[in-house]
């Protein structure tokens, strides 16, 4: 099937849509083979990374949105299979993300988790992929939705960046042991902030903020300066129902663009230039109800590709045509509440997987075989 693209003046896109060769790229019989457990979860993120520190991708699991639930840890066999779980924690939390990084400086992975009107927490990984409850950070009871984690004050340790819908975004800096003392918040106080991305953007040295707003909020480029994020730039139509933001240079022209995973309209790319406008565009023709975009070189060809989590349609992953379009193909074809999706290894082998973490329905993964077409 073809999808046109509806395009600027400024380049032309073409898609073709494959409803029923998706398992020749990516593959999960009957849909459900390959899953994080059989439970049915409200999930909300899902994390990879080695946590027990043995040469393989583990992921973590965030169940519970506004209802508390029991987060999970699943441990890879080490053949990209995930045989042995067990429950990060003693509480159930309304957690809507569950983010992997160094934040003790220790050398092993520790475990932030977002939670809805309730406090965020620290675990720390005493290297074995055994975690204890630590601290938490943030404000105690903010409609949490989302963490970015990264090290934005240039101090060698990972801080975590809160996006809370409807309040104010908080910047929480890392004093280098996993404590969270120094809060800065960013972008308005009534911002229904959903996701950011930090990347240097204005290539100046230091990462800015590209801010996901829902509830026909204009979304903003936040830039850097000294830790100051004063200045901002608009993208977008100004009254987008946002969800999702990645960042690539999809086009290989030196200049990141940016692309938008929306509910109710098309999904679009904004093409990054030399002024910062990301006046060209090019939109996915067709409303999407998107709630996750995730990139990656899925076929490792030096491209950027893209896979997009939807709500009551089908996922959807795009191949990138070495700058001149894309190719589509559905993931599957049931009508998942997918609230977020993630590229990662998990069989090491070099290529990503696809894995998705589903509201009310099994957590399940997609075994990457473009190997098997490399000559």
């Amino acid at each position: 099937m073809k999808m046109k693209i509806c395009i600027t003046s400024f380049c032309m896109f073409f898609l073709f849509i494959n409803l029923y060769s998706q398992q020749r790229y990516f593959f999960n019989p009957n849909g459900d083979r390959f899953s994080f457990g059989t439970e049915s979860n409200r999930s909300a993120s899902v994390s990879i990374g080695d946590i027990d520190n043995d040469g393989d991708n583990d992921v973590i699991i965030a169940n519970g949105r506004h209802w508390p639930e029991q987060n999970y840890i699943f441990y890879n066999n080490g053949d990209g299979r995930f045989t042995v779980s067990k429950p990060l924690g003693l509480e159930r939390a309304t957690t809507y993300a569950a983010e992997l990084a160094d934040f003790d400086g220790d050398g092993d992975l520790d475990i932030a988790t977002g939670n809805d009107l309730a406090p965020n927490c620290i675990f720390l990984n005493d290297g074995k992929g055994n975690f204890s409850k630590y601290g938490n950070f943030g404000h105690h009871y903010a409609s949490t939705r989302n963490l970015t984690v990264t090290d934005l004050d240039s101090d060698g340790d990972p801080d975590i960046l809160i996006t809370n819908r409807r309040q104010e975004n908080e910047i929480c800096l890392n004093n280098g042991k996993g404590e969270f003392k120094d809060n800065i918040p960013f972008g308005n106080k009534d911002d229904s902030t959903i996701d950011v991305e930090a990347v240097d953007i204005d290539k100046d040295g230091d990462s800015d903020l590209i801010l996901a707003n829902r509830d026909g909020q204009q979304n903003y480029i936040y830039l850097n300066n000294n830790m100051n994020f004063s200045e901002r730039i608009p993208f977008g139509t100004g009254s987008d129902e946002t969800r999702s933001v990645g960042v690539a240079d999809f086009n290989k022209d030196g200049y990141l663009d940016i692309l938008t995973g929306n509910i109710g309209e098309e999904n679009r790319l904004y093409f990054g230039d030399e002024n910062n406008t990301f006046s060209k565009v090019v939109s996915l023709e067709g409303k999407s109800n998107t709630y996750s975009v995730a990139i990656g070189d899925l076929n490792k060809d030096g491209w950027m590709d893209i896979v997009i989590a939807n709500s009551g349609q089908p996922n959807m992953f795009y191949i990138n045509q070495k700058g001149t379009g894309f190719e589509g193909f559905q993931l599957n074809q049931r009508e998942f509440n997918t609230y977020d999706i993630i590229v990662g290894d998990t069989n090491g082998d070099g290529y990503g997987e696809i894995l998705e973490s589903n509201s009310d329905a099994m957590n399940v993964f997609y075994q990457n075989r473009f190997p098997r077409f490399k000559k």
